[in-house]
């Protein structure tokens, strides 16, 4: 029953002996299970009498109390970052159960429509959550109250709409809403932590930009962490959710739950359903209707919504649509009448190949095709300061020779003192040796004029034949001085 804040001044001042009340003040509410009054004593001190008003919240009340007691030792050893009621003293009701009185906390209840993106009082919201989540589920275990793992929690939630459904009252876009997203198992892989479950903006007390209390204990319990963020998620304004949610997972030990908000969703919807059973348990028609209409609102607008924890699937462009013209499964391709039978490829002195086995590479062939053969260009270091000159001295075209002489009679020009040259030879053999490998072949470059058939590329297709020529020629009696 409600009484007056008269009334519940005198059950104060029996609760705390010496407690001289000289008037009420605010907090004053009533909701569907405590009624809560503000008081002022005689020493300027404010409290809080809060009475329960049936006898399951008196009920409620006194697991409340146990987990305060034990919370007390949390808070005073830093383990939360905000204080909880601390009961001063206890009056008897004559219905039964008890009233309890504790000191007003600092602080004035959060105002959703205050919160904004980034740093601020979004992320030490999120943080003060995080921080209740990563107490010790003994705490209230310990306390007599309710735990729950992840499968107990989503059957309980199944039960509640079974029994809402019975009413009549909830659409059947929402029942098949919520049947598929509860469901749905991936939904429900999370660990369970303790939570407050009556999270609002006149439970939650801010000071100077931070959290400073928590009240209305009454519903805590071990399970789904996505409650405490379900009022946050229907309520505050959309762009502060980003910074609560992330300040919230960055204090969590507990891995990322990627369906954390798809549940939140799912709760804050069953609120309604909750509210229905409440006024149908309750036998109050006024709260029956209310509820069917708030339910019938919902469904009109999220009957074209898609499933619970859906997620947009990746589109990758298909490319046959970008270009309508190429059907793959049908198009073939015709040689021009420039393309050579693969059997008849022809070369540029206009003899043709035989037919070759399959898989095999004429590299004739390929020579033929070339129309920029790569010239290489002498390295020039004249113009470099005198101690950055390599060892050895330079020719008149800029070449590097070594002045090594590793005691056989052969020109170095590597360094390796294999006496081997490795690039332009200069020892007098006639032959060039311009690709390094010492077997005073050329592959192409001969600057030495010693008549060996060599000739330097530049473009076109003859001169890819004189390089071919040049490359070839090479006697016996010379390869003994090239090696």
């Amino acid at each position: 029953m409600v009484r007056s804040a008269l009334a519940l001044a005198a059950l104060a001042t029996s609760a705390v002996p010496g407690l001289d009340v000289v008037a009420t003040r605010p907090p004053q509410r009533a909701t569907t299970d405590f009624q809560t009054t503000g008081l002022l004593d005689g020493g300027g001190r404010h409290w809080v009498v809060r009475v329960p008003l049936h006898p399951a919240a008196g009920a409620a009340l006194e697991g409340e109390v146990a987990l305060l007691a034990n919370l007390a030792h949390v808070v005073d050893d830093g383990g939360l970052p905000f204080d909880v009621p601390r009961p001063a003293g206890f009056a008897a009701l004559p219905e039964g159960g008890r009233a309890m009185v504790y000191r007003e906390l600092v602080g004035r209840p959060v105002d959703l429509g205050r919160l904004t993106s980034g740093p601020g009082l979004s992320a030490e919201l999120g943080r003060a959550i995080a921080a209740f989540h990563e107490l010790d589920p003994a705490v209230v275990a310990d306390s007599g109250l309710p735990v729950y793992d992840a499968e107990a929690y989503r059957k309980r939630c199944l039960a509640e709409v079974d029994e809402a459904a019975r009413t009549g009252h909830v659409p059947s876009v929402l029942l098949n809403r919520w049947e598929h997203t509860l469901e749905d198992v991936a939904l429900w892989r999370f660990s369970a932590t303790p939570v407050h479950g009556d999270l609002a903006p006149d439970h939650v007390l801010v000071h100077d930009g931070q959290v400073s209390a928590m009240l209305s204990l009454a519903d805590v319990h071990v399970g789904d962490p996505a409650e405490d963020l379900a009022w946050l998620t229907a309520a505050a304004p959309e762009d502060s959710v980003d910074a609560i949610v992330e300040a919230y997972s960055l204090a969590r030990t507990e891995g990322a739950d990627a369906h954390l908000l798809d549940r939140a969703l799912l709760v804050s919807e069953l609120a309604l359903a909750r509210w229905l059973l409440h006024g149908v348990r309750s036998g109050e028609q006024a709260v029956v209707d209310d509820a069917a209409a708030m339910l019938r609102t919902l469904a009109a607008d999220v009957e074209d919504a898609p499933p619970i924890g859906a997620r947009e699937p990746v589109v990758v462009q298909d490319y046959a649509v970008a270009w309508p013209d190429a059907d793959p499964a049908t198009e073939t391709w015709e040689p021009d009448e420039d393309d050579a039978p693969a059997d008849q490829v022809e070369h540029a002195d206009g003899s043709q190949a035989a037919d070759a086995p399959a898989g095999h590479i004429d590299a004739t062939a390929l020579d033929s095709n070339l129309t920029d053969t790569a010239v290489t260009e002498p390295l020039h270091l004249g113009n470099l300061p005198d101690f950055l000159q390599p060892t050895g001295r330079s020719d008149s075209a800029g070449r590097v020779r070594s002045t090594e002489n590793d005691g056989d009679g052969e020109s170095d020009d590597n360094g390796d003192g294999d006496g081997e040259s490795d690039g332009d030879d200069d020892d007098g053999d006639g032959e060039s040796d311009d690709n390094g490998d010492g077997d005073g072949e050329s592959d192409g470059d001969d600057d030495d004029d010693d008549n060996n058939g060599g000739a330097r590329a530049v473009d076109g297709a003859a001169d890819g034949d004189a390089l071919r020529d040049g490359a070839k020629v090479t006697t016996e009696a010379d390869e003994p001085s090239a090696r």
